[in-house]
């Protein structure tokens, strides 16, 4: 990346793409957009398997019922498609990047058993329910060599799960820009301290810009990332708080959670909680807890840098 000498370094106001205002006008919508199209995938998935096991039975001329094979296949799937919020939840507090799966990959191997124990109880109980209705009994068969079977089958929902929650993100990453520490140049001194830098290095979509470090307001730990927020933007910088909170100026960025370090610059205001912890009130209207380990420290920070401090 070059610097023009004569014009400021590029702010995120100005080197926002249009991929970002996209990605803002997304944002509300993401949790909806995100659930219909699971419901499509294993809906879809449950539609075409259908279609495919009455062509096989018409082709090898076995005798079941029209449908039998929708009660299969929609049972299955429809559990499925229960169980992705679970896995989802399990991966963010498990992660699998190239720093943990050593240590995650065997809590992984135990749910994608457990999910297939849920996945196989919950479709053989809708599925002798589908058949009583009809009047009819339904025999699951041998049950260690069908769970075997199921397990098989399972373990790879589980994994198409993971890779297809992963390849998501990563497209969303590529859409609001990663952020990273200025490292030291190949040639010659650096331009600002790298042990505590004035600014980070965001890429978004082969573009790159400045990020000041004093413009994050606040710095939220999310999996394997820290999220610098900015404006009303999310710009995940892969480290952990420890490893971010001993590069930050300490006169301005204050450690209140275990998740959490804030900006005294964008502070507006502290609300005390009846449990003894306190809510942080944002100059954008952001709300960032404050925990009771911390507490005091904010208070003594605060009282430190301003004369009359009235946030507690």
């Amino acid at each position: 990346m070059h610097e023009d000498s004569e014009l400021p370094p590029p702010t995120p106001a100005t080197a926002a793409t249009e991929a970002q205002a996209w990605l803002a006008r997304y944002r509300p919508w993401q949790s909806v957009v995100e659930s219909a199209l699971w419901a499509i995938f294993f809906c879809g998935q449950a539609a075409l398997n259908s279609v495919t096991v009455w062509l096989d039975i018409g082709r090898v001329g076995l005798h079941f019922a029209a449908w039998e094979p929708v009660v299969w296949e929609w049972s299955s799937n429809l559990v499925l498609l229960a169980l992705v919020p679970a896995v989802i939840a399990f991966e963010r507090r498990y992660p699998l990047s190239w720093a943990t799966w050593r240590a995650h990959w065997p809590w992984h191997l135990l749910a994608s058993v457990v999910f297939s124990v849920v996945h196989v109880l919950a479709m053989v109980g809708l599925r002798k329910l589908a058949y009583a209705a009809q009047g009819s009994f339904y025999d699951f068969g041998d049950w260690p060599l069908e769970l075997l079977y199921e397990y098989l089958k399972d373990a790879r929902s589980y994994v198409g799960i993971l890779v297809i929650v992963a390849l998501y993100r990563l497209l969303l990453l590529r859409l609001q820009g990663e952020a990273s520490l200025l490292a030291a140049p190949d040639d010659g001194p650096p331009v600002e301290p790298i042990e505590r830098p004035e600014r980070f290095l965001v890429r978004t979509l082969g573009k790159e810009f400045l990020l000041p470090a004093a413009e994050v307001e606040w710095l939220q730990a999310w999996g394997n990332y820290v999220n610098l927020r900015v404006r009303g933007h999310d710009y995940p910088l892969r480290s952990t708080m420890a490893a971010v909170e001993a590069r930050l100026d300490p006169a301005r960025f204050v450690r209140v959670h275990r998740s959490y370090i804030m900006n005294l610059d964008y502070l507006q205001q502290i609300e005390p909680l009846d449990s003894g912890d306190a809510r942080a009130c944002m100059r954008d209207g952001g709300i960032v807890p404050v925990s009771r380990r911390y507490r005091d420290n904010l208070r003594k920070t605060v009282g430190r840098g301003r004369a009359n401090s009235s946030f507690f």
